[in-house]
């Protein structure tokens, strides 16, 4: 499946307060989503320090999660899926260039 693809079918699936709107109510509702799926994501990495073992299945499973609160943003603020990759990869192709991939601060 194409992002933009995917983006478009996340419609079907958009029911909570807000949706379609990009009011307030949306974006708080998808950020604190976003963070709490990747709260997800950084538990099952977590278990790998702990036990030395972690689950690539539920790894993919919580991933995918965090594609759809990215997608369902991206769509509320009118962006298609595909241009917010362009933009991160315009921006990290321009960053390797500088020599500035390390290091920390968002205009590097």
């Amino acid at each position: 499946m194409q992002c933009n693809e995917y983006q478009k079918a996340t419609q079907e699936t958009a029911i909570y307060p807000g949706a379609d709107t990009g009011d307030n109510r949306e974006l708080t509702y998808l950020a604190l989503g976003l963070t709490s799926e990747a709260g997800e994501v950084a538990s099952n990495i977590k278990k790998l320090l702990r036990d030395g073992k972690y689950a690539p299945a539920d790894l993919a499973y919580e991933l995918g999660d965090v594609c759809w609160y990215i997608a369902r943003l991206a769509w509320a603020i009118g962006y298609d899926f595909s241009d917010i990759l362009k933009i991160n990869n315009a921006k990290l192709n321009k960053r390797k260039e500088a020599g500035t991939l390390k290091g920390s601060g968002d205009t590097r």
